[in-house]
């Protein structure tokens, strides 16, 4: 759907510089979704793996993320393959709703309400950040943090139209959950993409 080079605004990787592959795709359909004009499939170009590196590889940074949509509803195998072939880094966004493909260096899991996580993407995962949209996301948040490994870190993000109302619920929340951290979509303070 789309690339760009900037920093990676959330979770572990803040302020990272990170090309970014933002692939078409996504049939979750989050109400609160900010590129919802990537849900649809066929409405972008094709693009070759091999441009995609070629892309990439033009920026000094090594550092990919491949979000969508949701990425895993493509078989990420050969582009993580040619990623990796030239010197990067891959990290991958995912709600975790489809079977995990490819090679990954990092895997944020950020489960939604409207398709549910599957358990061996939960497992395998680096990194679980929760989206923060009402009181009732706290629950939630940990009865997905019980599915992850021991190794997950766990975040706690407020979903940017709630940040006023979710934020200091977040840090309340972190304060007596230290085993959580706060994530702040630091890329929109930034104004960057």
């Amino acid at each position: 759907m789309e690339q760009f080079y900037t920093i990676q605004g959330e979770g572990y990787n803040t302020g990272r510089a990170a090309y970014f592959l933002r692939l078409g795709g996504c049939d979750v359909g989050c109400v609160w979704c900010d590129v919802k004009e990537s849900w649809d499939v066929d409405a972008h170009p094709r693009v070759t793996i091999a441009d995609m590196v070629a892309a990439v590889t033009a920026y000094p940074g090594r550092n990919v993320v491949i979000t969508g949509g949701e990425p895993l509803m493509h078989d990420l195998t050969q582009l993580t393959a040619a990623l990796h072939e030239a010197g990067c880094r891959n990290w991958i966004e995912t709600s975790g709703a489809y079977p995990l493909s490819g090679q990954w260096d990092w895997i944020c899991v950020s489960p939604k309400k409207f398709k549910a996580p599957l358990p061996s993407v939960l497992q395998q995962a680096h990194e679980l950040k929760i989206i923060v949209f009402n009181k009732s996301d706290f629950t939630w948040a940990e009865q997905h943090a019980a599915l992850v490994g021991e190794h997950t870190r766990l975040y706690l993000q407020p979903e940017w139209s709630k940040a006023a109302q979710m934020t200091p619920l977040i840090v309340d929340y972190v304060k007596q959950h230290p085993r959580w951290q706060v994530s702040l979509q630091t890329h929109k303070y930034l104004d960057i993409p």
